[in-house]
């Protein structure tokens, strides 16, 4: 039965990721964002192709759609499973990454999947992960300039953070508990998962950090369209 939870929060969590705030803000706008800019369908692109508006409200759209259910599952399987819930939340969380970066319906060709990541990171409950991983983030863009920079810190301080976290028993598993305890193993394993994930989509930022060619963020629509 616990195997089936796991394969039904990542399918659930992967038909909320398809829900591209991107593509249909950018429609109802006349703009296929998937033909501007870097042609990527997250809120970076969505901020430099249609602005900051445009940049809000796809931010809050991919975080809300891996949030949501992930705090669903958080809120249910807590009472069912108190000492291993997060590992459910994690698959939840995952699966909305998947769906929002390999969308079926659009050959696969998705986003980076950050503002998702982050929502299932919040989706966990956990506010001194939050507080934590919103420094680091705000701290490192508000020195480099750089969003994907921040957004590679933001996902290894999470797996980071997470771990640390684990390990210390500040999360709900009880490493008393075989059960638990493995259930923590497999939740380590799903973070650090998401965190390469996240920097493999990334690739094509880094090789243009190395050329010194990457975009600095800007409030600015780009002349592209």
């Amino acid at each position: 039965m616990e195997i089936t939870f796991r394969i039904l929060c990542l399918v659930i969590g992967y038909f909320c990721g398809l829900i591209e705030t991107g593509v249909i803000y950018g429609k109802l706008k006349g703009v296929d964002i998937r033909k501007h800019g870097s042609g990527n369908l997250g809120m970076t692109n969505a901020l430099r192709v249609l602005g900051p508006k445009a940049g809000l409200v796809v931010f809050i759209g991919d975080l809300l759609k891996a949030f949501l259910p992930c705090l669903i599952v958080n809120i249910v399987f807590r009472v069912w499973y108190p000492d291993t819930y997060m590992l459910y939340v994690l698959y939840t969380g995952l699966g909305a990454v998947l769906g929002h970066n390999f969308p079926f319906y659009l050959k696969f060709k998705g986003g980076k999947g950050i503002s998702s990541s982050a929502g299932a990171i919040i989706g966990l409950l956990n506010p001194w992960m939050c507080l934590i991983l919103l420094a680091v983030f705000a701290i490192v863009v508000l020195i480099t300039k750089y969003v994907s920079v921040g957004s590679i810190c933001l996902m290894i301080g999470y797996m980071i953070v997470f771990i640390s976290f684990a390990l210390n028993d500040m999360l709900c598993f009880d490493r008393s508990i075989p059960e638990s305890k493995a259930a923590m193993i497999e939740s380590i394993i799903l973070s650090v998962i998401l965190a390469t994930l996240a920097i493999c989509r990334h690739k094509a930022n880094i090789q243009r950090l190395i050329n010194h060619k990457e975009n600095k963020l800007s409030f600015h629509k780009s002349e592209d369209k």
